[in-house]
């Protein structure tokens, strides 16, 4: 995968798969977002462990779906991945994908440099779809998501208690390369 770099004042922003060295900073980053932010993805109310990261880019890895971050003048302000949408093969043209910038990168275009590295890798595995969970009120995210095509796909109401409140998220969906408009190859991606 080749570096992607946009201008940030004077200095780039490069994209890069991710090392086994950038777990620490990606968890740092998850961490911050339980705690204080509007994560998408967050399943209970606890961060992954170490260990929990590293199995998951190793696993990302071996199936050649994207785990990618950010940096900044050497350090990681933000991180990137998709996964199966689901496990069962009628699913494998199907990637669910996640973002996460460092709060202090936050509208900077870190992630959206993030999101089209993401949709080119997943295109050229010959993913077909990629779908995204959207806290509702996350209006950038949501606004950075319908730049690059992703339409609303569905709303699930209450699905989250975090901060002492119930929050709906936004599924939001984009087709990938030939889309639904031709039947997938005989190999799926990603393999």
């Amino acid at each position: 995968m080749n570096e992607t770099a946009a201008r940030a004042s004077d200095e780039p922003v490069l994209i890069r798969p991710s090392r086994e060295s950038d777990v620490q900073a990606m968890l740092a980053i998850y961490r911050h977002h339980v705690r204080n932010g509007v994560p998408r993805d967050v399943e209970g109310t606890g961060a992954p462990e170490p260990d929990d990261l590293r199995d998951r880019r190793k696993n990302l890895k071996q199936t050649r779906l994207p785990h990618l971050v950010a940096t900044y003048r050497g350090e990681v302000v933000g991180y990137a991945y998709a996964v199966l949408f689901r496990k069962r093969p009628a699913y494998r043209y199907t990637a669910k994908h996640s973002i996460y910038v460092h709060h202090a990168h936050l509208g900077r275009g870190v992630g959206r440099l993030l999101l089209q590295e993401l949709i080119d890798a997943c295109a050229a595995a010959g993913f077909r779809q990629m779908i995204g969970y959207i806290d509702a009120d996350n209006g950038p995210s949501l606004a950075l998501h319908e730049k690059f095509g992703f339409a609303r796909a569905g709303l699930l109401g209450g699905v989250a208690y975090r901060h002492g409140r119930w929050s709906d998220t936004v599924m939001v969906q984009r087709s990938l390369g030939a889309g639904t408009t031709a039947p997938p190859p005989v190999t799926a991606p990603g393999r």
